[in-house]
């Protein structure tokens, strides 16, 4: 019986880059906080895992794809880079076009990294369950 990895782990693999990448524009918005002009921005977690599913059935075929000039290389798909959106802000205009609002930033990095963390125990309780099958397997 052949073991489909991608079946176990894909949607949790996924789900951790997105939170990944999350958490990155997140940073990008909190070291902005005072740069005059700057619009917050945050990536729509349920749209990102939309596109990332398609994207794995081939449904979907992105424009920004790298070319392939050997058979080993991986490809270059930047599938979050559409995701990527301007947020509304909740707070009233500072007067200097900034819309990043600190401790709202402060929340979202500390709520995607308690759900990051979540997801690598999550992912380690499939390995775990695949280990102790395999071992289990051969008595």
């Amino acid at each position: 019986m052949a073991i489909d990895l991608d079946r176990l782990v894909n949607v949790h693999h996924d789900a951790l880059k997105v939170r990944s990448q999350r958490m990155e524009v997140i940073s990008g918005n909190l070291a902005n906080a005072n740069t005059p002009g700057y619009k917050t921005r945050d990536i729509d977690f349920q749209s990102a895992m939309k596109t990332a599913k398609s994207m794995q059935s081939g449904a979907q075929h992105n424009n920004s794809q790298l070319v392939k000039t050997h058979e080993n290389h991986l490809s270059g798909v930047s599938q979050m880079q559409s995701e990527i959106d301007f947020i509304i802000p909740n707070q009233p205009d500072t007067g200097d076009g900034n819309t990043v609002d600190v401790q709202q930033q402060r929340n979202a990095f500390l709520e995607t990294g308690m759900r990051y963390e979540a997801g690598l125990m999550l992912l380690n309780g499939k390995f775990k369950g695949m280990k102790k099958a395999l071992s289990s397997g051969g008595q």
